[in-house]
């Protein structure tokens, strides 16, 4: 059974330099509650795994959307993304050499990721053959010719840490996910050795129908109940 955490005790075990999983597209399905304390930790120094760098600007007139937080305080060494066009301050802090950015295509990304969770030794994509993906040695373990077709073999992605969101969590860790919220949380919560879901709505357990469980609760730790927690 998952624990029960504060904002505050979330934070407090993630420490710099740790390697974090972020779910969410443009921000929407980001755990915004514990980025935001993550954000005023003044821990640093991290390698964030994130689709993308979010925006600079929220739906309700916000400063610094979901993770863009974070990489506008510079507490991100590392990233590893599909793209980061919509939050300038990532290709800012690209060009200063103030952060590393590693792009990978985004179906790549999504299967690295579900390998990294499902134990396997890599994914083959014919995405990115003849591109300069062929270079990023650290994602990319070799070139494949199968029935005279070539493939990347792209290795498994995994963290020490993954921050997902969830609408509605039960007390036993499953999640439902509203609408396109769920993203990459699924691979997500597989790929990481600590799991720490921020919920919008706790219920008991057994109050989701076992067929609207998307995430099942043995792959969850920790659950911040984000609709009581102020901090």
């Amino acid at each position: 059974m998952p624990k029960f955490i504060t904002l505050a005790e979330a934070v407090e075990m993630i420490p710099d330099g740790a390697s974090i999983m972020v779910s969410g597209f443009m921000g929407c399905g980001n755990p915004h509650k514990i980025i935001d304390a993550l954000s005023k930790s003044g821990k640093g120094n991290f390698k964030l795994i994130c689709n993308d760098g979010a925006q600079p600007g929220g739906p309700m007139g916000e400063d610094y959307y979901g993770v863009a937080k974070l990489i506008h305080n510079r507490q991100v060494k590392h990233m590893v993304a599909t793209h980061v066009g919509l939050n300038p301050e990532v290709g800012k802090q690209m060009n200063e050499g103030a952060m590393r950015v590693d792009l990978i295509p985004q179906g790549s990304f999504a299967e690295m990721i579900r390998a990294g969770g499902a134990g396997l030794g890599g994914v083959l994509t014919p995405t990115g053959v003849g591109t300069i993906v062929e270079d990023y040695k650290d994602y990319v373990h070799s070139v494949q010719e199968i029935d005279g077709r070539k493939y990347l073999l792209m290795k498994p992605i995994r963290a020490d840490f993954a921050l997902i969101s969830g609408h509605i969590v039960d007390t036993a860790g499953n999640i439902w996910y509203k609408g396109a919220t769920r993203n990459f949380a699924l691979p997500m919560a597989t790929a990481a050795d600590i799991v720490i879901v921020e919920a919008d709505r706790v219920v008991e357990a057994g109050e989701i129908e076992p067929e609207n469980v998307v995430t099942s609760g043995i792959f969850v730790d920790y659950i911040v109940d984000g609709g009581k927690v102020s901090g």
